[in-house]
């Protein structure tokens, strides 16, 4: 598979939400390093939402997160949707394509992302699938590791599951630092202790969100409201393993004013101005 020479954004970035292209096209170019996408809501879009995205993707660096490409399901792989995720790859110049390490389709779409048996069986069923789009893309696949609620069958725990792809396909890691806050509570394992055990040098991206608390041992990954003491904290952590890597705050509804959202970008980049004088001794 090519190497993509690409250079990654820096910073911290915020969605790009249909909801906010108001918004987003009012802020300073100075407000977030980049945008992040989804590819299946803007593949073939036309209009004044065609209008938007170019000129955000002339203000700012774009990278993708997709919805639905189902890596870990029985269905075909969608080629329609990678020949359109790579026609957005070329058309912005995106140096980073993200998925999520799930599977969401059964003959036809579920709409919901689902965890997938953590075996041996199924790391080269997905290894396979994860070299195929790497292939058409001629890029590396970076995989979230995902939120999930009830627990397929597994011969290995999920770091180990995840380590094994990345091993087999040269894949790269997004870490969600809120899914790990969340897996950690629904599944009660110390979320370091995860966080240790991954292959944290194949880690390119990280994610981070609010979530919704259903109860006190369950919570719910909804990227609807704002981050919590405990994730930030999670973050530092993670900065300390893998370095002040770009970083995305996600909100998918319940959006405040921009003002709002754009306090919690400003605190993604204090924590990495934090992580570079720790780093280097002097202030950034």
């Amino acid at each position: 598979m090519p190497e993509v020479c690409k250079k990654d954004p820096l910073g911290a970035g915020l969605g790009l939400r249909r909801a906010l292209m108001g918004p987003l096209l009012s802020m300073p170019e100075t407000a977030v390093d980049f945008l992040e996408l989804a590819p299946e809501n803007w593949i073939g879009v036309g209009g004044r939402y065609a209008e938007g995205l170019n000129t955000l993707g002339e203000r700012f660096p774009f990278v993708m997160h997709g919805l639905s490409l189902d890596v870990g399901g029985p269905d075909p792989l969608d080629m329609e949707l990678l020949d359109g995720v790579a026609e957005l790859v070329r058309r912005f110049d995106v140096p980073l394509y993200s998925e999520h390490l799930t599977y969401c389709a059964v003959d036809g779409h579920l709409y919901d992302l689902l965890p997938i048996p953590f075996t041996e069986e199924a790391v080269h069923y997905v290894s396979e699938r994860i070299e195929v789009v790497q292939d058409r893309l001629g890029m590396p696949l970076v995989l979230e590791n995902a939120s999930y609620y009830a627990q397929a069958h597994k011969d290995m725990d999920e770091a180990a599951f995840i380590s094994a792809i990345v091993d087999e396909t040269g894949c790269e890691l997004l870490l969600d630092v809120n899914n790990v806050y969340v897996n950690s509570v629904n599944h009660g394992y110390e979320a370091l202790k995860f966080m240790d055990a991954l292959p944290l040098h194949a880690v390119r991206y990280l994610h981070i969100a609010g979530h919704y608390d259903e109860a006190e041992d369950l919570k719910v990954d909804t990227h609807g409201t704002e981050v919590i003491d405990p994730v930030w904290t999670l973050l530092d952590e993670a900065y300390t393993r893998v370095g002040a890597l770009p970083t995305l705050l996600e909100r998918d509804f319940n959006f405040p004013e921009m003002e709002t959202l754009l306090k919690e970008v400003q605190r993604i980049r204090d924590a990495q101005r934090r992580h570079a004088e720790l780093i280097t001794g002097a202030e950034v």
